[in-house]
């Protein structure tokens, strides 16, 4: 019997084997490569990621929703949306650092503790009917800090519970399921708000947090491995962070590649004018949901066949060459007249993307130390959160100024363009494999 498999008591994680897998042959070489699951503390891990990635998209939906129905404002939709990123960014940063000075799933079983209690305090104020703007962006907030403080360890740990030839197997498969969440959460929060209400998905939510709380805690102990002394959390390592990023130059190019391909190639913020004026025939709703789902029916696509790519040693030229297809993909969109040929566009794009995902992911759980992984992920976390907001002022103001089309494919060659200018100018990305 496994004995890590039926004790529930935190353990040390033990040595991976170095041993090589049999060789995958026929479809199944295509296919995700899965190894990581046979590990037991990678796959409670997983599982507890499964359970939250569709619950996550629940609030995500029943929120908005909510403040829609009391305002009647999409402005306050925005500025509610504000009131989450910027918690968000802020302690994303501090998380980073908290997660490399104590053992991260103590700070995981904390953090999952409130994302569920705030869960638990949205579903009480709409059972309450407070119908209060005011609450919702406070407890908004409240869950965002504890999501930034929770992503950093938790993405920080994956290093500690698989191989390192297995870290672009574990990325494809987080990615996969965040992606799949994405794409079947709305949709089902979507089908469930008119049979039961939105207090309900706030429920839901909570109660599959607890799901996670179990998981979470049946994983080994995670202390740092830092001498005791050096085990703070704050300014000054939050600092020595971004330092540190700027000394190791593949850590910054992988930062940049996210940056570029995200502000200046995601166009969202055109989809709906997009929908309305290019797309119109084929009817505005049909037209706005398979542009808001293409890309994240792409990344999931990609997931499922991760095992063409997965296996890669190159990892910097699979980064540079993803974003490259991420920013060729968008310009095809943008120069679609046909909703199908736009939407197999960006389900491309959804592809590169995921690729970009899984093979940046591994450069900063196996490029950074154990010891700054927590702040390289709090870093992450910033950047995947800031930059689509970013790019939507930019696409924005651009579609306003040049035409949405313009726009799309303008940011498309301008990803094209600056990465291929980043690759060159520093072969740090270029030269890094495993």
């Amino acid at each position: 019997m496994d004995t890590s498999e039926s004790s529930t008591a935190p353990q040390t994680p033990a040595p991976a084997s170095a041993e090589d897998p049999p060789v995958r042959r026929g479809w199944r070489r295509w296919a995700m490569d899965t190894r990581p699951l046979r590990r037991p503390a990678y796959r409670r891990l997983w599982s507890s990621t499964v359970v939250t990635a569709v619950g996550s998209q629940l609030t995500a939906v029943a929120v908005p929703k909510q403040v829609y129905d009391i305002t009647g404002s999409s402005a306050w939709v925005g500025y509610a949306s504000l009131a989450g990123l910027v918690p968000l960014m802020v302690f994303a940063l501090w998380g980073g650092a908290v997660a490399d000075s104590v053992d991260r799933r103590k700070l995981l079983l904390v953090t999952n503790s409130g994302i569920a209690l705030t869960s638990l305090l949205f579903w009480f104020q709409a059972v309450a009917g407070l119908e209060s703007v005011a609450a919702l962006m406070v407890l908004l907030a409240l869950q965002q800090a504890f999501w930034g403080l929770n992503a950093p360890a938790r993405t920080a740990s994956i290093a500690r519970l698989v191989p390192a030839e297995e870290l672009t197997a574990a990325n494809a498969l987080g990615s996969t399921v965040a992606q799949t969440g994405q794409v079947v959460g709305p949709l089902l929060a979507g089908a469930l708000i008119p049979v039961i209400g939105l207090p309900e998905l706030y429920l839901i939510d909570a109660l599959a947090l607890c799901v996670t709380l179990w998981a979470v805690y049946r994983l080994p102990s995670l202390p740092p491995r830092a001498a005791p002394a050096k085990r703070r959390a704050g300014l000054r390592e939050i600092a020595e962070g971004f330092r540190y990023i700027a000394l190791h130059k593949v850590l910054l190019l992988s930062f940049l590649a996210d940056v570029v391909a995200m502000v200046l190639g995601m166009p969202r913020a055109l989809f709906p004018q997009l929908a309305g004026e290019t797309y119109a025939p084929y009817g505005e709703g049909l037209a706005l949901g398979l542009l808001f789902a293409a890309i994240p029916i792409g990344a999931v696509l990609g997931g499922l066949f991760s095992g063409t790519f997965s296996r890669a040693r190159r990892h910097g030229w699979m980064v540079i060459g993803a974003v490259v297809a991420w920013g060729v993909a968008i310009t095809g969109f943008g120069l679609s007249d046909s909703l199908w040929l736009a939407v197999a566009f960006l389900a491309l794009a959804g592809v590169a993307d995921m690729v970009s995902m899984v093979f940046r992911g591994a450069i900063l759980l196996s490029a950074a130390t154990d010891e700054m992984r927590g702040r390289m992920q709090g870093v992450f976390t910033v950047v995947v959160a800031g930059g689509p907001r970013l790019a939507d002022v930019l696409h924005g103001t651009a579609g306003a100024a040049f035409g949405p089309r313009a726009a799309v494919a303008g940011g498309g060659l301008l990803v094209v363009a600056v990465m291929l200018g980043l690759a060159a100018a520093i072969p740090a990305l270029r030269r890094y494999h495993v």
